[in-house]
């Protein structure tokens, strides 16, 4: 079977109730291929973990995300330290060398701060989001199955044995 989004599985699925042969007599009851129903099932299955896979990406990169901003932040602190050390010529320009240090400092924490909540707020958001599709698309496939297992159990109901060969031999 070709590869699908979920979204496009399940509206393949959906269709393909729709548009089943009604059976006669019955309003809600309809005829559909089994095997091809059950085979959208299993591909949704399937790709249920590729979904799961790439939150898990999502989450790995904010870990990468935050170790840049951290380097980032030490090779401000670095030169910020070094400026400081070779601005040391006497008391006025050591003080301030030490507030513009300082600055440097203050202003790589407060970088760090907003990449770090930057990146949270992006991973959750994705994951969010992420776990909305996952939500809905089980939610579809539940729904779909229950109506698949209503309509066969229906069917099953409907279904008239068939004789049994004993039972003729004895009343001949």
């Amino acid at each position: 079977m070709n590869e699908h989004g979920i979204e496009e599985i399940i509206t393949t699925l959906y269709e393909m109730i729709q548009d089943a042969r009604g059976v006669p007599l019955s309003a809600e009851k309809c005829v559909i291929e089994r095997d091809r129903a059950l085979d959208l099932l299993d591909e949704i299955s399937n790709q249920l973990p590729g979904e799961l896979k790439q939150a898990r990406t999502i989450v790995e990169s904010r870990g990468e995300v935050i170790n840049n901003a951290k380097r980032e932040a030490e090779n401000i602190l670095k030169q910020a330290q070094a400026q400081a050390r070779q601005m040391v010529s006497d008391d006025e320009i050591y003080r301030q060398a030490q507030q513009e240090a300082n600055a440097m400092v203050q202003a790589a924490q407060d970088r760090i701060r907003e990449l770090k909540n930057v990146t949270n707020n992006y991973v959750d958001d994705a994951l969010k989001q992420t776990e909305q599709a996952i939500s809905e698309a089980l939610n579809e496939v539940k729904e779909s199955r229950a109506k698949f297992n209503a309509l066969v159990g229906a069917q099953n109901k409907n279904a008239k044995p068939a004789p049994n060969p004993a039972i003729i031999e004895e009343v001949d």
